[in-house]
Formats: C-alpha cells, structure tokens, sequence
C-alpha cells in the first residue's frame, strides 16, 4: 500500500467537520428516542386515566418482585461493588478514562466538589429525618425504642444510601468514561456491551438496551421530584399556609419544569453547574446550623459511633436477606426500594460523572466515587437523623408519629424545634426547589443524550429533545402521584429498576472483556518493554556523543527546526520502514496529514496485521508546548515544539526531536516489539485484542489536539489559543542548533 498525503484534510480540517459525515452530527435516534418516549407516556396516561387499576397492577408486581427476586436485587448491587473495587485495586486501576497521556480537566478540588454535589438531593433531605425515626420506632428486627433500635436507626439510614449505591455509580461511570474517552466509542450505555456483542450494539441489542436506561433513569427521577414535590408542598404550607392537595402539587410540578427547562436550554456550563454549586453551600449551612444549635457534644459522639458500627455491621447486612426472618412490606418499602432506585439512577449519574472525570484513572475515579459523597453523607445523615431520634427519645412522640407516618412533614417539624425557624426554613425550602430542578434539568440532559447519536462524547443533545424530556418528567412525576403518591412512586421504581439490573450484568462482562486487553497490554510492556526502554535509552544515547545529548536537552526547537526535522529524519526514517514491511508481505500504511494552525505535518505509521485484531500504530505528531519559565532566557519564543510518538493508547511523552534516521527506526521496531508480545499474549489466551473496529475514525487524542485542549508532560497544549500569525517569534530558533 503506498504512501497517502492529505494535505489539508488531517484533524480538525473542513474536510473532517462534523457537518461534512451525517454521521457524526448530533441527531435523534429515531428507535430509542421513540421507543422509551411511547412506553413513558403510555405509562403515565394510564396512571391519570385508570388510577385504580395502575394501582393494584403495580402493587402486585412490587410485591411478587419482592418476595421471588429480592437475593437477586441483593447480589447484583453487592457484586457491582466487588468488582468496581477488585477492578480499582488490580493493575489495570491505572488505566486512564482516555487516552494515556491525558490528564484530568478539572482540578482535585473542583471535581471532588463535583462529586459532591452529585452526592445528595432533595431525597436525602426527606429520608434523613424520617427514615432514622422509622427504623427506630418499627426496626425489622427485635424491639423498637431502644437503645440498640437507635444505634441501628442510623446504619441503616446510612447502609441505604452508603457504598452499594455509590459502587453502581462508580460502575456505570466508569464504563461510559472508559469506552468513551479511551476508545472513542458513543458516550451510551451501549457501547459497554461492545466486547460481547461487536457491531450488534448498533441494532436491536443496543436499542433495547439504552431504551431500558432511559426508562429506569426516568422513573427513578420521578420518585425524587414526588418526594420533593410533597415535601415543598409542606414546607410552603409550613410558612405560608398554602394547603397540601393536588392542586398545589400540580402547580409547584409546572413551575419546577419550567424552571428546569429553562436551566436545561442554558446548558451545563451556564444552568446545572450554578444550581449545583449553590446547593452545595446552602446544604453546607443547613448542617453547620444544626450542628451548632443543637446537641454538639452528642452530634459529634453519635457521628464517631455511627461510623465504627457501620463498618462492623456493613458485610452482614450487604448480604442479609431475611431468609429466615423475612419482613416483606419493610422489604419492599426500604432495602429493595432503595436497590432498584440506585440501580435507575445509575445511568443518569454514571454519565455525569464520567463527563466530569475524564482523564483520571480508574483507581482515582472509582475510590473517588465511593468515598467523597459518602463522607458528606456520613455527616448529614447523622447530624440530622441522630438530631431526630433525640426528639423522640426525649419524649417528643408527636414527631415520631409525624416522621413514621407523614414523612414530608418531618424535615420542617424537626426544623421547628431550632431557633430562627422562619428563615431556617425557608432557606430549606429554597434549597429543596434548587434540589428539584437541579434533578429535572440534568435529568433531561441526560436523557437527551441517551436518545440522541452524539457527534462527540462532549456533545449534548439537541434542544427540542431535551425540552420534550423535561415536559415528560413532569408529566411522570404527576401521573404517579395523582395514582397513590410516594408508595406508588417507590413501587414503580422497584419494578423499573429491574430490567437495566440486567445490564448491568453485561456491562460488568464487557467492561471486565476489556479490561483484560489492557492486563494484556501492562503486561507486554513490563515484560518485553522494560527490556527495550533500557535497549532504547542506551542505544539512543550510546550513538550520540555526550555534547550531542546535552544539546538536546537544553533545546527548545521552533517550528522551522520542527519542520525540517520531520521531512529530512521522520519521513525518510518511517517510508524505510514501511517500503521493508511492503516488501516482506505485510499491509501497512504511511498517512501524512497537515496539523491545522501549525503549518506542521503529522506522519502515521499503520500496520494491519489482521482485520480482526489491533493494528500497530506509531504516528508522530507535532507538539506544541509553552516555554518553561526557567528556558525563557534562552529564546525570544513562548513556544517550542515536541514530535511525540503516539500508539493507539496515546502518548507516553517519548520526544524524537534530535534524533537520527536510525535511531527513530530503532524506536519503530522496538514499540513493533512490544506489540507484537502483547499479540502473542493474546492468542495465547484466544482472546480478542481489538475493541474499536473502526480503526480509521478520528481518535480521542487526535480531537483533543485540534480543540486545544490536551496536557503533555506538565505544560498546557493549546493549538487553538494561540494565533497562527505568529511566525515571527515562532521562527526565532534556540541558542543551540540540534546536530
């Protein structure tokens, strides 16, 4: 196969855009969208039409649900959490969601407040208060209103929304992230399943299968903003005297979709993100307030005791069933309640966490997910909850009556006993609308995304179609209210989570198919790499004198040394190599193509050695870096220029300039080498290397370079920030020539 040039039609070139491939531009999936938007509707026509019918329909599946597949509701969300840690903690927990010299977009503080905030809703609000005092009046096992009932009040609060949760989160996210940022397949639930069933993602198989997300996601919504939306109702009755009825639910439902709409059109950037982040410091002093003006010193003991008796009971009661003692209403209405709604959640805060958390690696994103939204739930949940049962146990049974039986009451009865209650209260109620629409507008996006063919994984969907899901979250949340309120919401949750729990089975299967590769992979390169870094580094340096190397080293090329190096060492060095494959038989090709903004061209090495299996790639390609401050002495340019060497994982920071002809074929055939080991691995294990077929699409890192926005080795690469009328200064070479 000969030599192809496309001058002008690399990355990020007119020929490339977007609106050039129908393919790649951001539309609706007709089958998905459709599908899920007909079953949605339909659900909730016959909610509002035939109210008792959709009502007995429901409760008895919830109830048949829960007393034939409640071990199997238990061992998917324990077995999720297994493997998300097991999977954390190998090897393979240093692999990147992205390519391998990617690097986090957003700072460690940044994204762990992100986590935060994706770690409590208006829901936790609710079950904070009332959930502590339930299980302490009507425990599922022994004696309520004792000491032990107390102490156990709080660890099943905690248990229900702890690490099982977190780890489905974690699961989903690192699927989508992985998939997605590192082979650069559809940010969909789908493309998790790609390993088991290929190019049949793209059919039936996938449709079924983000139809399912989309559903669960929807209806686990829906029991949030049913929750919320009794709770408001209360809180404004609470202030203001307005009555609690339908009426007023179906008008606080209306403002908050249109709110949520509106935030939904802004975007991410401009609407979720601040709604998000004020919800954040309004729950912050919601906590301080009660934690400082009430009971301190007991907060604070409860806190350390409920941390100690979570760990120590966590293992028994992750796999109790109740074989032998089994409460089933408590079931239903708690534990597996709170096991499906997770598991419909999961899609919806899977895909956010994995747009926020490219770059990081999967030991950071996975131990990140578990433990930073945990411990801020560790803090309100015992702060709050063990604030409740003190009401009780110090004989206020009209609260408990009230939390046991009115929940949405019980936030702002607690919330009475403290000082100051008219603005504590409305602070609560102001948070719980941002609650509310920070759900619904994110909610919407989400589902917008998951019916829609993205052109990118930074991609949303478009605004009519996230307009429609907001308006039918609404329509939802009314249809089950208007039905039997937020039992019925709980049931439907419980019978919706069923079919992605599912999926999450075969995402655990082809994300683990995957990860082996990279196992593979890791272990090719600490085998056959660690020998050939050793070789390389001593047969590059061992063919420069020592001047020639210290001339490298302090050299901050400019474009016009960049520039001839690639076309007298580069070119020359990888067409030797591809003529000597062509020669022994192998298909290979050598693609040239110009980097937009840099008048600099990239050269690709391509080898295929089968159309079933990982090609061997080595492109290099033109870096550009800012100027260390420290070198800016010795140039009158902010810029140099790298050629980093790229395979089909990324960029490992190997640097060519300065090298000879013989030595970048020395480099060629090593990484060779070590792919080929990382071949003969895998057809030793008669597994498949390739996860991606479509080896010629535009890859990850390749869309990072042409949008600006690609960390190398320390320095921030913007080829977009930086005017291409720069010659002047750009062409300025270093104070020392490379030999």
């Amino acid at each position: 196969m000969s030599t192809e040039t496309k001058s002008g039609a690399g990355p990020g070139s007119s020929a490339d855009h977007p609106t050039n491939h129908p393919e790649r531009r951001t539309r609706v999936n007709k089958v998905v969208f459709y599908g899920s938007a007909i079953g949605v509707l339909a659900i909730a026509l016959w909610a509002i039409l035939d109210q008792e019918s959709a009502d007995l329909v429901i409760n008895a599946t919830v109830g048949w649900v829960g007393k034939n597949l409640g071990w199997y509701y238990t061992l998917i969300v324990v077995s999720v959490l297994i493997f998300v840690i097991y999977v954390a903690s190998t090897k393979v927990g240093k692999t990147r969601l992205g390519p391998d010299h990617a690097r986090p977009t957003f700072s460690l503080f940044t994204w762990t407040a992100m986590l935060f905030a994706a770690g409590i809703g208006i829901d936790l609000m609710f079950f904070s208060v009332s959930e502590p005092v339930t299980q302490y009046l009507a425990p599922p096992r022994g004696d309520g209103s004792t000491v032990e009932a107390a102490r156990q009040a709080v660890v099943w609060t905690l248990f229900h929304y702890g690490l099982i949760g977190w780890g489905l989160y974690a699961l989903v996210g690192m699927a989508l992230g992985y998939f997605a940022y590192r082979h650069n397949l559809p940010l969909s639930i789908r493309s998790a399943l790609y390993p088991i069933f290929g190019k049949k993602i793209n059919g039936p198989i996938g449709h079924g299968v983000d139809i399912a997300a989309v559903m669960g996601t929807i209806f686990g919504i829906a029991t949030s903003l049913g929750i919320g939306v009794a709770q408001l109702n209360y809180g404004l009755h609470f202030m203001f005297g307005i009555p609690v009825n339908t009426t007023w639910k179906v008008a606080l439902i209306s403002l908050s979709v249109v709110m949520a709409t509106i935030s939904v059109l802004t975007g991410v950037e401009k609407g979720i993100r601040r709604l998000s982040e004020l919800n954040v410091i309004l729950c912050v002093v919601l906590m301080i307030y009660v934690l400082v003006t009430g009971k301190t010193a007991f907060l604070m003991d409860a806190i350390i005791g409920n941390v100690g008796d979570m760990i120590a009971q966590f293992p028994f009661m992750a796999m109790d069933t109740f074989a032998y003692d089994r409460p089933d209403d408590w079931l239903n209405a708690w534990t597996l309640f709170f096991w499906a709604w997770w598991i419909a959640w999961a899609p919806f805060v899977g895909l956010f966490l994995a747009r926020i958390s490219r770059g990081r690696t999967i030991r950071q994103f996975v131990f990140g997910v578990l433990f930073v939204p945990m411990a801020f739930i560790l803090l309100w949940i015992s702060i709050f909850g063990n604030s409740a049962l003190s009401l009780v146990i110090g004989g206020n049974s009209a609260f408990g009556e009230v939390a046991m039986n009115t929940p949405e009451q019980a936030f702002y009865t607690m919330l009475e006993q403290y000082p100051g209650v008219p603005l504590v209260a409305g602070i609560a109620t102001f948070t719980g609308l941002l609650f509310y629409v920070t759900s619904a507008d994110s909610g919407a996006l989400v589902m917008a995304n998951f019916t829609s063919h993205l052109k990118d994984a930074e991609s949303d969907g478009s605004k009519p179609v996230r307009l429609f899901w907001s308006l039918a979250i609404g329509i939802l949340t009314l249809a089950m209210l208007l039905v039997g309120g937020v039992p019925t919401l709980q049931g439907a949750t419980v019978i919706m989570g069923l079919p992605f729990s599912v999926v999450l089975v075969f995402v655990m299967l082809g994300l683990w198919k995957s990860l082996r590769v990279e196992n593979a992979l890791a272990k090719s390169y600490d085998e056959s790499l660690h020998s050939v870094i050793s070789s390389r580094s001593s047969s590059l340096s061992d063919r420069r004198n020592w001047r020639q190397r210290l001339s490298r080293v302090m050299s901050y090329p400019g474009r016009r040394q960049t520039r001839r190096s690639i076309e007298e060492i580069i070119k020359p060095a990888l067409q030797e190599v591809h003529d000597e494959f062509m020669a022994q038989g192998v298909q290979v090709e050598l693609q040239v193509e110009r980097v937009p903004g840099m008048d600099l061209d990239s050269v690709d090495l391509l080898v295929l050695t089968h159309p079933a299996e990982r090609p061997f790639k080595y492109q290099v390609y033109p870096v550009r870096v800012d100027l260390p401050t420290y070198a800016r002495v010795q140039s009158s340019s902010d810029v140099y220029y790298r050629l980093e060497v790229f395979n089909q994982e990324g960029s490992h920071g190997f640097d060519l300039m300065g090298l000879g002809k013989e030595q970048v074929i020395a480099d060629v055939l090593d990484q060779y080498e070590t792919y080929m080991a990382f071949m003969h691995h895998q057809s030793q294990h008669d597994s498949r290397s390739l996860i991606n077929d479509e080896v010629g699409s535009k890859t990850d890192w390749e869309r990072d370079f042409d949008t600006g926005m690609m960390p190398i080795v320390g320095a921030q690469t913007d080829a977009g920030s930086i005017d291409d009328d720069i010659d002047a200064n750009d062409e300025t070479e270093t104070t020392k020539e490379k030999s």
